[in-house]
């Protein structure tokens, strides 16, 4: 069988959101089809899918990849090849620059014009921009943020059903993202960034880092912790204290 052929097959039974499945897509077709795409399944080699990936950025290269591998486990599964070829190609390393982030003070004394509330409540809850537009405010019950659905659906994995506390400022919000970017622009953040503001309510507030990836919906606790190496220069500066009172203590003490 032909891997365009398999790769149709194989879509369709994946159990992924309907947006990641259009992601998949996207990624085989623009990097991977016209490489092995008319090749037969069984005699796909590492060296063609390394020749498919070649070239490209390593974010790009990486989630190719991850849909390579996606499709020969399933090809194997199904038995129409022995082994996959894209299991020993190994995956390229991603250097991530840290993004810039609001602390909730930030976030607090900011003026987003008419989009206060919105960005508020992101800020103190977390949420994807797929999840928040979806909420109506009947999901806000009891005390929590009922989340079992976004914009596009399902919830982007399943860890994205969770219920969040309720910390306040929910107002709807509006179908484009648009509006929320233009209120952000000038403090040099983003949309996503106000996950990483929750994080660090969570983190500054001692929320142990299991706890705090099932609050932002995150399927692997690795994710929550990168975000909990997040640093400000202030939590340096106050280290810096805490070490020079703490020496000066044993000075005092050893004399």
């Amino acid at each position: 069988m032909l891997v365009d052929n398999v790769v149709i097959e194989i879509f369709a039974s994946l159990p992924i959101t309907s947006k990641t499945l259009e992601n998949y897509r996207g990624e085989y077709r623009r990097h991977l089809s016209k490489v092995i795409g008319g090749m037969r399944i069984a005699e796909v080699t590492p060296k063609d899918i390394r020749y498919a990936i070649t070239g490209l950025p390593p974010q790009t290269k990486r989630l190719a990849l991850m849909v390579a591998r996606t499709i020969f486990r399933e090809a194997l599964r199904m038995d129409l090849i022995k082994s996959s070829p894209a299991v020993e190609i190994e995956s390229p390393t991603i250097r991530i620059k840290p993004s810039p982030f609001m602390t909730w003070e930030q976030v607090k004394a900011g003026d987003f014009g008419a989009y206060n509330d919105q960005i508020r409540f992101l800020a103190l809850h977390g949420l994807r921009w797929g999840e928040a537009v979806a909420l109506t405010g009947a999901e806000i019950r009891e005390g929590y943020v009922c989340i079992d659905k976004s914009i596009h659906g399902e919830t982007k994995t399943h860890a994205g059903v969770r219920r969040i506390p309720y910390l306040g400022h929910f107002a709807p919000l509006p179908r484009t993202a648009r509006p929320l970017r233009r209120a952000l622009n000038p403090y040099g953040v983003t949309i996503h960034s106000l996950r990483k503001t929750y994080a660090y309510v969570l983190k500054s507030n001692g929320v142990h880092v299991t706890t705090a990836s099932k609050l932002l919906g995150h399927s692997d606790p690795s994710v929550t912790l990168r975000i909990y190496t997040l640093v400000r220069d202030e939590e340096i500066e106050a280290t810096g204290d805490l070490l020079r009172s703490a020496l000066s203590l044993l000075r005092v003490d050893a004399a």
